[in-house]
């Protein structure tokens, strides 16, 4: 098959643009999947709380201002020269965490996962661009997301079971090989459908430029606001996807194991939002009433977590759900700050808003394992509804904010705008 008509939807572009997901996949599924171990990993290595949230937190941290440089790296360097190498860091933090011995071990690992998986999300979009055409790149992109949010709740599901046989050091391990097969298969396939120029004006110029562009769009004030409606909205579903949900809902009185599968229908109801709000925005022609109502309904979730005084399984799995579909909202952030900046900033825009919505997500996941903390030493009882409550009041205030900003947000669909 010639690559003109690989490019245009062949087999070969869907083999290339299914690895691009399988490394999504991988990075997804090993990120939600600490929200299982990290209580088998907190006794193995004695970890405080705390430590066992700023894990999860350093990975946001490390990927925000990484990330930013993905999507850049891939338009100048082509996926055959960025991929391969992203696959790679990725594995190998995955054996880093699985044999570290100290919590600064388990640090480093999550600095090297996020250096490497920068370019995970964003690649599997850029394959599809590439591979595709630029006409069918938000479709694909789509499909990605959905992708990634199934993959997240089947990986909390499978890990729960299979650390019922097996220890969390050789689950990964294994989880390591199986990264080793999707390099080798990268490393093979994975490639531009025509050739990349190349460097240019080199990485000094490339970052000066990237930096330009990033001041540009920081200037827009509407960008800021959909950043940080986004920024709530997904930083909210990391925190509790990542660390938290499987110890709120063992307060409410679940088992390990029920709670951890409730949890998984966070990442659900997020495919689910995924597949529906670029639709739904289409079809109306708006931006802000989705936003406004998905804003809405996850703080209203968040709100029956931490204060109905028992929430069951049934009713927890519809608020997991609800909540993972309004987050997928953030969708939307991303098409209203790519609404509002010059056609040549849309991937900038996407960075932008990406970058701010880690950079809090890390925030919230970090949070509340210190007010855990705090709330113990004031006297409030462990393991019960107020330190939950006390715990989970950033995540809150985050919600809050996210709904004022929505009330405010300027509509800014093409259409409408014109009208």
């Amino acid at each position: 098959m010639n690559e003109v008509a690989a490019a245009t939807g062949g087999r070969l572009a869907w083999w290339i643009w299914a690895l691009g997901v399988a490394f999504v996949v991988y990075t997804f599924s090993f990120q939600t999947g600490y929200s299982v171990v990290n209580g088998a990993v907190q006794a193995d290595v004695g970890l405080s709380v705390s430590q066992v949230a700023t894990i999860a937190a350093v990975y946001t941290w490390a990927f925000a201002p990484c990330q930013l440089l993905g999507g850049a790296l891939l338009d100048r360097y082509g996926s055959r020269a960025v991929l391969p190498i992203s696959v790679a860091l990725v594995t190998v933090s995955v054996f880093v965490f699985a044999n570290a011995g100290s919590y600064r071990m388990l640090l480093v690992s999550q600095v090297i996962f996020a250096v490497g998986s920068c370019t995970a999300f964003v690649g599997a979009g850029y394959l599809g661009g590439q591979w595709f055409g630029m006409a069918r790149y938000g479709f694909m992109f789509g499909l990605v997301a959905v992708c990634s949010a199934l993959s997240s709740a089947f990986a909390v599901n499978l890990f729960e079971a299979v650390l019922g046989v097996t220890d969390w050091r050789t689950l990964f391990n294994v989880y390591g090989a199986a990264g080793v097969v999707i390099l080798g298969l990268s490393a093979v396939y994975v490639r531009n459908p025509a050739p990349i120029p190349g460097a240019g004006e080199g990485v000094g110029g490339m970052i000066r430029s990237v930096t330009g562009d990033l001041v540009q769009v920081g200037r827009i004030g509407h960008v800021w606001v959909a950043s940080v409606i986004g920024a709530a909205q997904f930083g909210s579903l990391l925190a509790l996807g990542v660390v938290w949900m499987p110890k709120l809902l063992q307060v409410h009185g679940l088992s390990p194991s029920a709670a951890g599968f409730t949890a998984s229908l966070l990442w659900l109801g997020y495919a689910a939002g995924n597949a529906t709000f670029p639709t739904l925005s289409t079809r109306i022609e708006r931006r802000k009433p989705p936003i406004v109502v998905a804003c809405a309904v996850t703080l209203g979730c968040m709100l029956a977590l931490l204060y109905v005084p028992v929430v069951g399984q049934a009713l927890a799995s519809v608020l997991c759900f609800t909540f993972g579909f309004g987050a997928a909202s953030t969708m939307l952030a991303f098409s209203t700050a790519a609404d509002v900046v010059k056609p040549s900033h849309i991937g900038t825009s996407a960075a932008f808003v990406n970058g701010v919505g880690f950079l809090l997500g890390g925030v919230l996941i970090g949070r509340p394992g210190m007010r855990i903390g705090l709330g113990i030493e004031a006297g409030i009882e462990p393991q019960s509804q107020a330190i939950a409550q006390y715990a989970g009041r950033p995540l809150l205030i985050a919600l809050v904010i996210a709904v004022v900003l929505a009330l405010v947000l300027k509509e800014t669909y093409p259409k409408a705008r014109a009208a």
